[in-house]
This record gives C-alpha cells, sequence and structure tokens, in this order.
C-alpha cells in the first residue's frame, strides 16, 4: 500500500489548503446557493456540454451557426443538471444513510426545491430543443425518462443501471448534431457507442465507491452482486471498447490535417485511463472506496480529453486546445475543492 498511502498524501497535500481558502473566503449565510452549486457537480457539468457540442460540429462540419451550438452545448447541460437534482431527490434515503452531507439529507435543499429545480432544467431543455430542431424534443423527452428510470428503477438493479446511464450521454451527443442538422449523420451515429460504452464504464467505477452502503440499502449494484475485481474488468473492457470506437471511426472520417489533432486527444485519454485501470486492478479485488473516488476523478477529466477527440475532428486542434484548456483547469479545481466533502462518505478515511 505504499504507493497508494504515497498518493493519498500528496492529494491531501494540494487539496487542504485549496479548501481552507474556500473556508476563508465564503460567507457563513452560503447555505442555499452552495447546497445548489454541490448539486450541480461543478466538475462534471462541462462534459456534457461538451458532448453536445462535439455531435454539433461535426454534424455542422464548419458551418452551423454559432447559436445552434450555443444550444447543442446548452440544451445537455440543463439535461445533465436535470440529472442531478433528480437523482438527488430519489437517493435521498441512501444518502442518508452513506452520504448525509449532501444537501438534501442535510436538510440545505429541501426534496421538493429538488424536484422542482429538476423539472425547470428539463422544460429549459425542451424550449432549447424546440427553437433548434423540433424533432430533437424526442430525444429530450427520452432523456428524461431515462433519468427517472436510472435513478428510480435501475440504479439498484446492476448492470441494467449502468448501460441506462451510458446511453444518455450518447443521446445527449446525438441531440447536439440534431441542433444543426434534422437528422443525426451518420458520422455521428458512428460515434455515438463510444460515448454510451465510456460511461457505462464510468458509472460501473462509481459503484465502486459505495459498496456497504449499497449493500445495506438493497441496491444489487454491479459490485454488490459480483465484486470488486468482475466490475473493474467490465469497466475495462468497456472503456477498451470506447477507445477502439473513436481510434477506428475517427481514421475513418478524419481528413489529413484533422488526423494529429483526433490522435493526440485519444493518445492522451488513453494513457490516462490506462494508468486508472492499472492502480485499480493492483489494489482489487479489495480496492478501498476512497481509491474508486480517486479513479473516479481521473476518469472526469480524461472523458473531457477524449471528448476533444470529436471537437479537433470538427474544429481543429488549435481551438479545441483553447477552448479544453480552461475547462480541464475549472474542473480539476472545483474537483479538488469540492468533490472529497460532497461524495465521500462518513466512514474513516484509512484507505489513502
Amino acid at each position: 500500500m505504499t504507493d497508494l498511502a504515497t498518493r493519498g498524501k500528496a492529494g491531501r497535500m494540494i487539496r487542504q489548503p485549496l479548501v481552507a481558502m474556500t473556508k476563508m473566503f465564503t460567507p457563513r449565510w452560503r447555505g442555499s446557493w452552495f447546497a445548489h452549486l454541490q448539486t450541480w457537480r461543478p466538475y462534471t457539468v462541462w462534459y456534457a456540454g461538451l458532448v453536445g457540442l462535439a455531435g454539433g460540429v461535426l454534424a455542422g462540419q464548419g458551418h452551423a451557426a454559432a447559436w445552434l451550438l450555443a444550444v447543442a452545448w446548452g440544451g445537455p447541460t440543463l439535461g445533465w443538471l436535470a440529472g442531478h437534482y433528480l437523482g438527488d431527490y430519489f437517493d435521498r434515503d441512501l444518502d442518508a444513510v452513506s452520504k448525509p452531507r449532501r444537501p438534501i439529507p442535510s436538510g440545505r435543499l429541501s426534496s421538493a426545491g429538488a424536484v422542482t429545480a429538476g423539472t425547470l432544467c428539463l422544460i429549459g431543455f425542451s424550449g432549447l430543443a424546440l427553437a433548434a430542431n423540433q424533432r430533437s424534443v424526442v430525444l429530450v423527452a427520452a432523456i428524461g425518462a431515462g433519468i427517472v428510470a436510472y435513478s428510480r428503477f435501475f440504479k439498484a438493479r446492476g448492470l441494467a443501471g449502468n448501460v441506462t446511464r451510458g446511453a444518455l450521454t450518447s443521446m445527449a451527443f446525438v441531440f447536439g448534431s440534431m441542433t444543426v442538422s434534422p437528422w443525426p449523420p451518420l458520422e455521428v451515429i458512428a460515434f455515438a457507442p463510444a460515448f454510451w460504452a465510456h460511461d457505462t464504464a464510468s458509472n460501473l467505477i462509481g459503484t465502486l465507491r459505495d459498496v456497504d452502503g449499497d449493500r445495506a440499502c438493497g441496491y444489487h449494484t454491479m459490485p454488490v452482486r459480483r465484486g470488486v475485481a468482475a466490475t473493474v474488468r467490465a469497466a475495462a473492457g468497456l472503456y477498451a471498447v470506447s477507445l477502439l470506437n473513436v481510434a477506428v471511426v475517427g481514421s475513418l472520417l478524419a481528413q489529413e490535417a484533422a488526423r494529429p489533432g483526433v490522435f493526440a486527444f485519444l493518445f492522451l485519454a488513453t494513457g490516462m485511463g490506462l494508468a486508472d485501470f492499472m492502480l485499480l486492478f493492483r489494489f482489487s479485488p479489495q480496492s478501498p472506496p476512497l481509491l474508486a473516488l480517486h479513479a473516479h476523478e481521473v476518469l472526469v477529466l480524461e472523458r473531457l480529453v477524449l471528448t476533444g477527440s470529436l471537437l479537433a475532428l470538427g474544429m481543429g486542434l488549435t481551438t479545441t486546445v483553447a477552448m479544453l484548456a480552461p475547462v480541464l483547469l475549472l474542473s480539476a479545481v472545483t474537483q479538488a475543492l469540492m468533490r472529497t466533502k460532497h461524495e465521500g462518505s462518513d466512514t474513516p478515511r484509512r484507505a489513502l
């Protein structure tokens, strides 16, 4: 455990000063708005917009109106926020046991407030869809139904829940393409399985963070049913499918000038993912919750880089780097400041 302990110590040395600065400059009356900010998970929310934008730029092929690309970004972002609000509402009993510091179980955000905010986000999503392409409202309805189905029914039912969660991201990608095109182009459909597989894998890693809490509350997630090692293997296989999809379809579609950007982001994402899964394999089948949280933190940043491959295909390397660099920085900083407190359980942090 020496390497893992060293990693944990280094992580705490970086995180603790940032948390101290946040406390110093944060007023005591922050409660309500900060509860909403925590619910948004700002370290993840940029991903949804980038996924939608990737679909838009691929479908638009450099000729899409700026406001339509803004819809491609904004619609999935609102859908992502709705998923967090409604997911936290449906998980309020589970969180009361394993994560009582979260906004709803801690009393800082009411259940009615979460449902209202989630519903308003879906209404806003629908409005953007109507403005851009009325056909895309069907996807908004499917995403809304998927959010409820995942949180209310499938999340507690093993792999079905993970697959449902992965499908939501691929639908957001297709939605982005339909903001600039009447129907999703074939090249967008060809890339959609990458997001489905990747986010199914990421969601599987997420289930490793609270195996004991899920078991206690009757959630039959894959690590509860099959164990940690089997879950890590399944996630690694899906992750490989995602990378293979981007590599094969990207090599077929990318023009010569776009190939360096596409594969630069793909190789960087692959390196991040391989390092992450090697650590998980090393310490499974007894991967501690805090290690799983750390692994998911890496995937939160890695998936932004992987999405950059598709953005580079449609926007070019320079524009993609200019857009992705601040997003990665914001995601990394907000994750360091907020995530352990929001996502971590009250279990003593002995793992690292």
